[in-house]
Formats: C-alpha cells, structure tokens, sequence
C-alpha cells in the first residue's frame, strides 16, 4: 500500500496547500469523511471500445468496426487521445506505482502489433509500473494470427485472456460470434505457444444447452491445461438483443446441475474456484481482478472507462465519456472526458461487500477498515445477520462467504446496501 504524502512532505502541509489552491487535482487531498492511512495498490485499465460485431449478449461499451468511415479502426487517433487522456489524469495518481494493466473492450487485439507496442511504450514512458506488473491483453478467435501475438508479446503483454465463450459450432451461431471451432482451437494453441499465463472465457447454461453439451466444452478447453478458466453464466443484461428477445435457455434445475458439474470437475483437475466465475491453477490467478475484488483502486482510460481512486479523506469514481468518438474529440482539446463523483459514506459498505464477497476465500477482518476508513462496526448489524442465515461465517481473521452464502450471493450482497 502507497502512502499519498511525497517523500518529505507532511500531510498537514499537503492539506493546507490542497485548501490553499484552485488546482482540481489537489482539491481530492482537501479534508473529507474518510481517514485513510494508506491508499491500496493501483492498477490500470484501457479500454479499446471496437468489435468485429456487437454480440447480442453485450453490454460492455463496445462498438462494431462496420459501422466505422472505411471500416477500418482508428487506431492512430485513439492512442492519441489515450495519451491526452492519461497525461491529464496523471496529476490524481502522481507517486503511486501500477500493478497491473488490463487492456480490454470491445477486441483489443484489433489493434496492430506495433498499435500495442506503441501503447505499452506510453505507458511506460508516462507510469511507474511495477517490475513483476502483470500486463493483460483481451483477444477474440477470429483476429489470431502467430507472428502478431507473438510481437504482443514481444512488446510486453505477458498474460493473455482469450474471448472463446463455446467450442460448439451451434452455441457459436446462437451466441452472434464472428470464429468458429476451429478459429477457436487455433487461438488456444497460439496462446500455449506464446504465453506462460493465459485465460479462457466460456460461457454457461447457453441458448438450448444441454449437460452433455457443457460437458464437451468445458473438456476441451481443459484438454489444453489452460492456467486459468473463467465460467460465466449468461445472463440476459438490459439494452442488449437478448433482453429485448429472449432466447431459450436451460432452467434453473438444469443450470444448477451444470454448476454442480463444474465445481466437481475443476476441483478434480486441481484448480481453484477463488472466485465466483474464476478458475485457477496455484499461482496464475488474475492479479487485476483479485486488485478489483479486494477494493483496490484502477484508474481507467478510454471511451466508456470507469475508475475507482482512493484519496486520504475521500474515494473517488469516473466513467469516460462512451462514445469513441467523442472521447477522442475531447480528449485532444484536453476537455474534460468523464463524468464523476465522490463514493458516500453510506455507499461504501455496499461497494466494498459486493466485490469481496465474491472470493471463496474471503478477505482479511481488518481489510474493510483499511479500504473505506470505516469501522466494522458500522455493519456489524449486517455481519450477525448474514451469519444468522448461514450465508457468512467470519473469526478474528477473515469474512468470507459460506457455501450457501455462495449460491444466494446477490441475496447476501444486499444486505450491506442501506
């Protein structure tokens, strides 16, 4: 954890120049309704915001690259703006160290080779990252081809995730993907030859799955002994073809037996379900998710990006303006090019417990304190409630959720909202 003060400077110095200025950035350091004694480690997200084409399952901020002049993606332009957008953030986190970045969209391994390389050369050159920081890259089937993975590689991307959702040609088609089985092998064996740590996203309980159907997927992807799995359940999200039209779906007997399936069988092949979608093997759990989950503080660039940033008496949050190119626009005239707002302290329980409570493991006792500046006794209240109900168990160590905890986490979730 980094503290904010700069080396040989008092905190009662830093506040009183924070009053004694107009600067928007110092204004964050003013005295507020938190005391933090620390602020928690930083990562950074980028978003690329284009697709191949918009799934019909998506509400990320993503946008199809056929409707772009020319279809063709800006990419010259966007990593300008990323930069103007970055440089004008800096001033919010000066002095404190990167984690971890995670590049994400829409696809970002639409980007050229050297688009990333470009990327990660401004990163550098702008952020102190650390040594070991864990350097992520989403990519879909469909834009794999070995010598440019391998030249993301070369340019510093040292973990990849891979957006293969199926290997079934059917539960492609219905999923609106633009690869197919094959395509989707192929990127699985790019990615074994060209890095140590990569992800697989798979998607569950699909449009007229069945167990078996699960069952074939789920095998295949872990015939390539991937160090990570993410299994996501599809849910059908607002402003989305699918919320409008609903496709038929398992019920909810039929997706709790393919749960059951999955948790069985990945704990037989000796991964860790740490977190609620997440699988791992011993060491190769996604650092900037667990960052997330343990309420640590990212700073996000891009069209639609969001931040959460920790100040010693206040948090802070952002989302970028989500149409690319008004963010682009904005950006070069150094314009604002995102909205925010200060997190209340009657919201922190809240946010705090929603991203905790989804490790299997839970989170140290005294992790609360340290994140929100509040007491534990500020949801005490919810604490013996929760654990009243079996969905909690906690000791002097660790708040964690129990199994059934687990299986009725939104339940559990709300209980901290107030």
């Amino acid at each position: 954890m980094i503290p904010i003060k700069p080396a040989g400077t008092t905190r009662d110095a830093i506040s009183a120049t924070a009053q004694a200025s107009d600067d928007p950035a110092l204004a964050y350091l003013r005295p507020g309704p938190l005391h933090l004694a620390a602020l928690p480690p930083l990562a950074l997200y980028v978003h690329i915001p284009w697709c191949l084409k918009k799934c019909p399952y998506c509400d990320f901020n993503s946008h199809a690259v056929d409707r772009l002049p020319g279809q063709q993606v800006p990419e010259a332009e966007y990593l300008a703006a990323l930069q103007a957008d970055l440089e004008t953030a800096l001033p919010l986190i000066w002095g404190r160290k990167i984690v971890s970045v995670f590049i994400g969209g829409g696809t970002p391994s639409l980007f050229s080779a050297h688009g990333i390389d470009q990327l990660l050369t401004l990163l550098r050159t702008l952020l102190p990252l650390e040594l070991d920081a864990e350097i992520t890259l989403e990519a879909n089937p469909g834009t794999f081809e070995v010598e440019k993975f391998r030249a993301y590689r070369s340019a510093g991307i040292n973990r990849l995730s891979i957006g293969i959702q199926s290997f079934n040609p059917q539960h492609l088609q219905a999923l609106g993907r633009v690869h197919d089985d094959a395509q989707a092998r192929f990127a699985v064996e790019v990615a074994q030859q060209t890095f140590e740590r990569f992800n697989l996203d798979l998607m569950v309980a699909l449009p007229q799955q069945s167990l078996a159907q699960l069952q074939q997927d789920v095998q295949t992807a872990l015939s390539y002994a991937p160090p990570h799995l993410s299994l996501y359940h599809l849910t059908l999200e607002p402003n989305t073809l699918f919320h409008r039209h609903p496709p038929p779906l398992p019920d909810d007997d039929a997706a709790a037996e393919m749960q059951e399936w999955i948790s069985a069988t990945m704990a037989q092949q000796g991964y860790e379900n740490y977190e609620v979608s997440a699988y791992a093997r011993a060491g190769f759990e996604c650092w900037h998710n667990l960052n997330y989950w343990q309420f640590g503080d990212y700073l996000g660039i891009g069209a639609g990006a969001h931040s959460k940033i920790s100040f010693p008496h206040r948090i802070v949050r952002q989302m970028r303006h989500k149409q690319p190119k008004a963010y682009m626009e904005a950006a070069q005239r150094r314009a604002p090019v995102q909205e925010e707002h200060e997190v209340g302290l009657a919201d922190l329980p809240f946010e705090f417990m929603l991203n905790a409570l989804r490790l299997r493991a839970g989170v140290p006792v005294n992790l609360f304190a340290e994140r929100t500046g509040m007491t534990l006794k500020e949801i005490e209240p919810q604490l013996q409630q929760a654990e009243l109900k079996g969905l909690l168990y906690r000791d002097h160590a660790v708040i964690r959720p129990t199994e059934l905890g687990l299986r009725f986490l939104n339940d559990l979730q709300e209980m901290f909202l107030k």
